[in-house]
């Protein structure tokens, strides 16, 4: 399908059916975002797939966005709180293997990553990982929009429970935004029917010839 198609029809769901997501379609969404663009290729986030009800009532709590609650699967995208040499190193081994060379070979690719972020503080370092991690988002959205899965990216939420609930500080980890998928309840979503606003390309892009 063309992807403008696929943009125009997408949109920020409010209300969800109970029709359940097929893990077809989920697997699809996440192979999606493993193939996001990662700045030299870390990947420093990980990512949460939440289908119990119970958990999903739970890091809803002290939250306006029922979506959390309600939609048949939640994504929540957590960002490394700073960047390890051991980051590094895995990096290295993992495109060693699928390179099929040595990690020697690749030790001065090594040595460039690693002494890069050890010069960045690790305010920084958290920051570039929060970034990274919406360019993931982005490709999660647009992947959910061709497989006609509806999605709703939200930062309303109670941070610290959900970090709590999933375990988060012990693995170094902040969630940073969650996305909620399933199908849309046309009847009560006020939104389902609305034309898509945004400004005309011509104001949001300025060329430079």
């Amino acid at each position: 399908m063309n992807l403008i198609d696929d943009l125009n029809w997408r949109y920020a769901t409010k209300a969800y059916s109970t029709q359940k997501v097929s893990e077809e379609k989920i697997n699809f969404i996440l192979e999606a975002i493993n193939l996001s663009a990662s700045s030299t290729g870390l990947q420093p986030y990980r990512i949460f797939l939440i289908e119990n009800k119970e958990i999903q009532a739970k890091l809803g709590a002290n939250s306006f966005n029922k979506q959390i609650a309600t939609s048949s699967h939640l994504l929540v995208f957590a960002a490394y709180n700073k960047v390890t040499t051991d980051h590094v190193r895995s990096l290295i081994s993992l495109a060693a293997q699928k390179q099929g060379v040595s990690v020697s070979e690749l030790e001065g690719l090594f040595n460039m990553i690693d002494s890069y972020f050890k010069t960045q503080t690790e305010e920084w370092q958290k920051s570039w990982a929060e970034r990274q991690t919406y360019i993931a988002l982005g490709t999660a959205l647009i992947a959910a929009a061709n497989a006609r899965v509806d999605a709703t990216p939200m930062e309303g939420f109670d941070y610290q429970i959900v970090d709590e609930v999933l375990g988060l500080n012990e693995k170094d980890l902040h969630s940073i935004v969650i996305l909620s998928l399933g199908y849309r309840d046309e009847a009560n979503d006020y939104l389902s029917s609305k034309p898509k606003i945004r400004i005309p390309i011509s104001e949001m892009v300025t060329k430079i010839h």
